[in-house]
């Protein structure tokens, strides 16, 4: 018999190593470049490597888990992370280096969508805010890494500092060995048409274009905030990056919010103040003052947090017999969201000017709003 506490503080776990794994790659790209001597296009090379990873990782990991459960996944994608962390580190040779990179997204995609499914799967009640909890430590890794490089800057080397770090997922690997996790949900048969069934659900199709649009709004955050405020604020590089961390705090700390102050509230509700605050702070990034703009950030950071946990709260509760499949498939079509509109967001920039982020966020923020109340009237009437 598996004990939820210790099966959901080891997701916990998993998803700071998701949280670390996602951010390092950006952060080690100078000594990469360096040991490399590699030029933009072998740089663009490996920055493309990652997210194919993740998104093949995010693919397997649903009907796997439903048929086998989670322990023998959660334990071998650890020690891809850990694999992918020392050959980051040591790798002499670049084809090696290349190979790394892969099975590090191979091994984060498919223990992001693991946590998140296994977190669904023992919650009876309050999904979305259990969901909303274990994202808390997905923010706490993608803030933790930047900041140990830096702070450890001047005494210990990038090299050794990412090693360590793998030594952190072996451990993880290791832990999620000796627990017992809840059993598979098929072990006498996986039902392949009962999942392809799942591609003609229209709450399920919804759900997916509204998560499509929910990664690829965090991707032009994430990539292209830092060149909209350096070119249309005048902030420095330093104070743009400073601004952008603050973005992940404000998606952390409503992500506990809503797992802890706010956990009673309807869905509905959440949703709601999360337009309101995506309207505002988009509003407030349409600026030339640094403070006004970094204001912003924190705001849609905090409008984006409910999007994922929300959103897997009501897969998980319509198809709880096949979970983690349905959260793979939601899955890879918000990373398709991810790398497509973050590709034509780079078109846009270059052809009109990078003023055009605040466009595309808007034309988002309607897609989702929109897309969020359709899943709501089919999810009650299905539910009622």
């Amino acid at each position: 018999m598996f004990n939820k506490k210790t099966v959901f503080l080891s997701a916990c776990f998993g998803m700071l190593l998701f949280g670390i794994t996602l951010i390092t790659l950006g952060s080690v790209a100078p000594m990469l470049t360096s040991r490399f001597n590699l030029d933009q296009i072998a740089s663009g090379t490996l920055f493309s490597i990652l997210p194919f990873g993740v998104l093949t990782g995010s693919l397997l990991f649903g009907p796997f888990c439903d048929k086998y459960g989670y322990k023998y996944l959660l334990a071998f994608s650890a020690l891809l992370i850990g694999i992918g962390f020392e050959g980051i580190a040591f790798s002499a040779s670049f084809l090696l280096l290349k190979v790394c990179i892969f099975l590090f997204g191979l091994g984060g995609g498919a223990i992001n969508g693991a946590t998140n499914a296994v977190v669904a799967d023992i919650s009876t009640k309050d999904k979305g805010a259990n969901l909303s909890l274990i994202g808390v430590f997905f923010g706490i890794g993608a803030l933790g890494m930047p900041f140990i490089l830096g702070f450890l800057e001047n005494t210990v080397s990038t090299r050794h500092i990412v090693a360590s770090v793998g030594f952190l997922a072996f451990l993880a690997a290791a832990v999620f060995a000796f627990i017992t996790f809840p059993l598979p949900k098929h072990i006498n048969g996986f039902p392949i048409r009962r999942s392809l069934s799942l591609l003609k659900d229209r709450v399920l199709i919804i759900v997916a274009l509204f998560l499509f649009c929910q990664c690829s709004f965090e991707a032009i955050v994430n990539n292209w905030t830092t060149a909209y405020l350096i070119k249309q604020v005048g902030a420095s590089q330093s104070m743009a990056l400073y601004a952008l961390s603050l973005f992940v705090v404000g998606m952390t700390v409503m992500r506990l919010l809503m797992g802890s102050v706010l956990r009673n509230l309807s869905v509905k509700a959440i949703l709601a103040i999360s337009f309101v605050l995506l309207l505002a702070g988009i509003t407030l990034l349409n600026t030339s003052v640094y403070l006004r703009a970094v204001t912003g950030l924190v705001l849609v950071g905090g409008g984006l947090a409910a999007g994922f946990p929300v959103m897997l709260g009501i897969v998980a509760t319509r198809y709880a017999d096949l979970s983690a499949t349905a959260f793979s498939l939601v899955l890879v079509m918000a990373l398709f969201g991810n790398m497509l509109v973050n590709y034509l967001m780079g078109i846009a920039a270059n052809a009109y000017g990078i003023h055009y982020l605040i466009y595309v966020a808007l034309a988002e923020l309607v897609l989702m709003t929109t897309l969020g109340m359709l899943v709501l009237g089919r999810h009650k009437s299905k539910t009622s």
